[in-house]
């Protein structure tokens, strides 16, 4: 599969008419056909520097990453993809279920920039993360986690976020309330969406929030958004469900790559009670908690989750590193390592 670049407005599986940085959404645009078109930001980074794939969360797109990436950079290639049924990637048949867009990023990792990477997932796209982690560890060398949707355990919700989970459930009233998006202007959309996950909307750049109104001018023509979106929040609820999410939890249960947890203590989506009880299950798991921020830290406080990676990188993330930064012996031993049938590198 060859991915393809385009500089300009685009058009899934047309020719790249050459490099440049497209339709003002921070990373050189381009395509995957991963059974179908796979839209996905390269944010750049050195040649030959280890790949750290980004993967956003539910009704985000691979712009979620924008303020955070150039920070990245120095060290990693930075990769987002857009989720089938997310940014510009049309589910074109595909499903947009929890399950089916970790098949499609396993493929993309394959496909694209080749295993071992270090995989950073925020909400949804932390649950897809650790799926993958675990069904195929040989091709994650480590998670970091912003506040990932983990499996469901007592904690006191926010009332309208549950009232608002409530009413999407609903079969009929699901539907009615994400068409109803259709007439609202993309400036509203984003708006609303933004509010509801951060803390401190304000503190999201102009630049970055102009690039989530472009992708959702552009998801405007796509007949098919709010259905394929409202399908992907059904399968995240019962995939962390108490009473559905036993593979979950699982899958969780069985990973052995360093794991770093962010989460925002103002998170009113995956409360920071939450992850301290993920933490505690799992104690080689580094969690750090970022005051006064909501659920999309990468977003609202990029400076304070790329000095908490530096930092978890230096410690409890060195082996992750390690395994992504160097092909051969080291990536064979990680994947050995992961699968619990090896304790030391390959001579």
């Amino acid at each position: 599969m060859i991915p393809t670049e385009e500089s300009g407005k685009e058009t899934p599986g047309s020719p790249a008419p050459g490099p440049g940085r497209a339709g003002g959404l921070g990373g050189h645009s381009r395509w995957a056909d991963i059974d179908g078109p796979v839209h996905y930001l390269d944010f750049g980074g050195p040649s030959g520097a280890p790949v750290l794939l980004c993967v956003h969360g539910l009704d985000g797109s691979a712009v979620n990453w924008a303020a955070i990436a150039p920070l990245l950079t120095g060290r990693f290639r930075v990769l987002a993809p857009d989720l089938a049924g997310h940014g510009l990637t049309r589910s074109a048949g595909r499903s947009t279920s929890v399950l089916a867009n970790q098949a499609l990023l396993h493929r993309f990792i394959e496909a694209v920039p080749g295993a071992p990477v270090l995989l950073m997932g925020n909400s949804m796209g932390g649950m897809i993360s650790l799926l993958e982690a675990a069904a195929s560890p040989g091709t994650v060398a480590g998670l970091i986690l912003v506040d990932p949707a983990l499996p469901f355990a007592p904690a006191w919700p926010d009332p309208a976020v549950a009232g608002l989970f409530a009413l999407f459930a609903m079969p009929w009233l699901g539907q009615l309330l994400m068409n109803r998006r259709r007439h609202q202007p993309p400036e509203a959309l984003v708006a609303r969406l933004l509010s509801l996950c951060c803390a401190d909307m304000a503190r999201v750049s102009p630049d970055v929030l102009a690039q989530h109104v472009e992708v959702a001018r552009r998801r405007a023509e796509f007949s098919d958004a709010e259905r394929d979106v409202l399908a992907a929040l059904r399968s995240v609820v019962l995939a962390a469900g108490y009473g559905t999410g036993q593979a979950y939890r699982r899958a969780v249960g069985s990973v052995g790559q360093p794991v770093l947890l962010l989460h925002g203590c103002q998170d009113r989506l995956v409360p920071v009670s939450v992850a301290r009880s993920a933490a505690r299950a799992h104690p080689g798991w580094t969690l750090v908690e970022l005051p006064g921020v909501g659920h999309v830290p990468q977003l609202e406080a990029p400076a304070a989750c790329e000095q908490a990676i530096t930092a978890w990188l230096a410690d409890g993330g060195r082996l992750a590193l390690a395994a992504a930064s160097r092909p051969g012996p080291v990536r064979r031993w990680w994947a050995k390592r992961s699968s619990g049938r090896a304790a030391q590198p390959e001579p």
